[in-house]
């Protein structure tokens, strides 16, 4: 992501949260600039942006923080892209997985990830991190469905 990129990248993180609103999924209010400000990394798709991948570091791993596309570009590859993306960045730099958290059964999150390599995260393979990750989301609400921690091995 380039400083220029910051409102595109706001803009489409805003729309890509209107998917779960349409969907009858109520998230509570959500600033994509906090997310810019602590992202170690935010990969983008498209010119404007269209898609980000936001990943953090969490025990020691990439931890993705967020997977977003602009509802007006999905279905067109941006999100797989964008994910493969930072899974080949992460074993570039000697990660030997990547974890996440997301809604366990919506299509789009839960299964979607799953197809992609990614399996659920038992709970008792959790670092501190993750527990930290798990806990601050619970403060913030966003468990309005159930979630689900969960890791892909890097070969």
């Amino acid at each position: 992501m380039r400083p220029e990129d910051v409102a595109d990248v706001v803009a489409t993180s805003l729309a890509a949260d209107t998917v779960f609103a349409d969907s009858g999924v109520v998230l509570p209010p959500d600033d994509p600039r906090e997310l810019v400000g602590h992202a170690d990394r935010i990969l983008v798709a498209g010119e404007p942006v269209r898609g980000l991948a936001a990943t953090v570091t969490v025990d020691g791993h990439t931890h993705l923080e967020q997977l977003a596309v602009h509802p007006d570009h999905g279905r067109r590859g941006l999100g797989s892209a964008l994910l493969e993306a930072v899974c080949a960045e992460a074993a570039g730099r000697g990660d030997r997985v990547v974890t996440l958290t997301t809604f366990r059964d919506l299509p789009w999150n839960g299964p979607w990830y799953a197809r992609r390599g990614f399996a659920p995260l038992a709970r008792e393979d959790w670092g501190p991190g993750l527990e930290r990750v798990w806990a601050a989301e619970g403060r913030a609400g966003i468990r309005v469905l159930p979630r689900v921690v969960m890791v892909r091995p890097l070969d």
